[in-house]
């Protein structure tokens, strides 16, 4: 059985990517492009994880992980931050949103591969 992946990403290059590389490895991948869409895809269906990019028009990655963090059924989902952001104090916004993990773009496809494989065990 794969496992589900919801991506949040709004730059088509970058959620290609994404998806091209967890598919490779066996995840089944849902994309969304803003924090509203995952807000609504997360009630639709149920996923084992989201990679969520922090910088997304309307509601930013950092909002959208609030507002699940704040539902019951989402404390424990692992959330990891895509983000191109690497400045320390950006990094520290990012994780108090209650991320579960911070992997900055561009993306490294085994550190991507390895996080979630311990986050999903």
């Amino acid at each position: 059985m794969s496992r589900k992946i919801l991506v949040v990403e709004d730059n088509p290059d970058n959620m290609k990517l994404v998806t091209w590389i967890l598919e490779d490895d066996h995840y089944e991948v849902t994309g969304v492009c803003s924090g509203e869409a995952c807000l609504e895809q997360v009630q639709r269906d149920t996923y084992d994880a989201v990679l969520m990019d922090i910088s997304l028009p309307g509601i930013d990655g950092k909002e959208a992980t609030r507002r699940l963090r704040a539902m019951d059924q989402f404390r424990a989902l692992p959330i990891i931050a895509l983000t191109a952001h690497a400045i320390k104090g950006e990094d520290d916004d990012i994780r108090a949103a209650g991320v579960t993990d911070l992997i900055t773009k561009p993306l490294d496809e085994d550190q991507l591969l390895k996080r979630l494989r311990e986050l999903m065990t």
